[in-house]
């Protein structure tokens, strides 16, 4: 069965139904097809590249050596189309805009990824903590469930855990258009977009493909000149590449790599300790993004802008009360991110200026963890070099 454009239109309105800012659906290339072809040569040449750093999942290959991201129908051979739907977390904060971490703030604080501020209500004052993932999943089997009671098809749900490279897809389904830092942006809605999938048996007509995005970003090149560690690899071109040496990146830093971090890179990361927002707290078509009109992830005050010695007291059960269920530690105890999370909070104090850092940071130097150790001298020779 091939989906027309009345198909797609009802798919479309089930997930704004379900709470989604947008909605669309992208046909997967047929084998050996051109798209197929660019797509896959695209992501392997930056695979090769070493742009992907330690993210050993999208390196993953099949048994004849090819790459399983850079084709959907080898991990999963009976996909056909992928719906994309996308949730706003542009959310408020108190009744006001939320903060941008390009403002101004206190030195002795630090800077969580605004996706990372999650919460849920609790019924107190407080709000839990809540990953995203657990409150778009749940909508987004939802659609799947009418999906599969219209059309008979197989089906998989996927929030960033799947083999898929959701934006490319999200472009395709005519969502938006990938900026040069390597978002996805539209034209209403900005870049503050999760994205979700359904991926499915169905076939798309070629008459109800969505027609691509334009590209607005035009020779803007306001991410490329801010990102502190020269992570975005796009030019002033308008058709250049939107690509990301990842292993430069801040968010990648401070999420997903293990270990020590190069040197060079220590001072750029300034005061992020989870994540960083830079690229899209610059970007002008975020400036117009519409506040989310619901808060199924309501941000938690605490920890916008929190102050670092706040961090660096939690510890075990504090540490689980404060994140365990969020983005930062997710559902598990998982004591290689705590480590790093400290590791990340000796690099903001050393990059705050802040002497009354230096105790701290000494006893984490003396300590038994080698990369905090190591980490938390560097931070202490800065600032000492700074008091000079």
């Amino acid at each position: 069965m091939a989906l027309t454009q009345t198909d797609r239109a009802w798919i479309e309105l089930r997930a704004v139904a379900a709470g989604f800012a947008l909605a669309g659906v992208a046909g997967v290339p047929g084998p050996h097809s051109a798209s197929a072809e660019v797509a896959e040569h695209r992501f392997a040449a930056w695979i090769a590249s070493g742009n992907a750093g330690d993210m050993d999942y999208l390196k993953r290959r099949d048994d004849t050596g090819a790459l399983l991201r850079g084709d959907l129908r080898r991990p999963i051979p009976w996909a056909r189309s992928v719906v994309v739907c996308a949730m706003n977390y542009n959310i408020a904060v108190e009744g006001h805009p939320p903060p941008l971490s390009i403002e101004p703030a206190a030195a002795d604080t630090g800077w969580i990824a605004r996706y990372a501020w999650s919460g849920r209500e609790s019924g107190t004052a407080a709000s839990r903590p809540s990953d995203y993932h657990d409150v778009l999943l749940p909508r987004l089997r939802s659609v799947e469930k009418e999906l599969c009671q219209r059309f008979a098809c197989e089906t998989q749900c996927y929030v960033d855990t799947g083999p898929i490279l959701e934006r490319d897809y999200a472009e395709r389904a005519g969502i938006g258009w990938i900026g040069k830092n390597t978002c996805l942006i539209n034209q209403q809605q900005g870049s503050w977009l999760l994205l979700g999938v359904i991926v499915t048996s169905l076939d798309l007509a070629p008459e109800a493909a969505s027609l691509p995005a334009a590209d607005r970003c035009g020779t803007c090149t306001r991410c490329i000149d801010a990102c502190p560690t020269d992570a975005l690899l796009a030019t002033r071109d308008r058709n250049g590449p939107r690509q990301m040496d990842a292993s430069r990146c801040i968010a990648y830093l401070t999420i997903e790599k293990k270990g020590s971090i190069a040197e060079e890179l220590l001072a750029p990361i300034g005061r992020n300790v989870f994540g960083c927002d830079i690229c899209q707290d610059v970007c002008p078509w975020n400036k117009r993004a519409p506040i989310a009109p619901s808060a199924p992830l309501p941000p938690r005050r605490e920890l916008i802008n929190p102050a670092l010695e706040w961090l660096a007291s939690l510890e075990g059960p504090e540490f689980a009360r404060v994140f365990r269920g969020s983005p930062v530690e997710r559902r598990r105890r998982d004591t290689s991110r705590r480590k790093r999370f400290r590791r990340n909070l000796a690099i903001a104090m050393g990059n705050s200026g802040e002497s009354r850092f230096l105790p701290r940071l000494n006893a984490w130097a003396a300590g038994d963890d080698p990369v905090l150790a190591e980490t938390a001298a560097w931070a202490a020779q800065r600032l000492r070099g700074a008091a000079q």
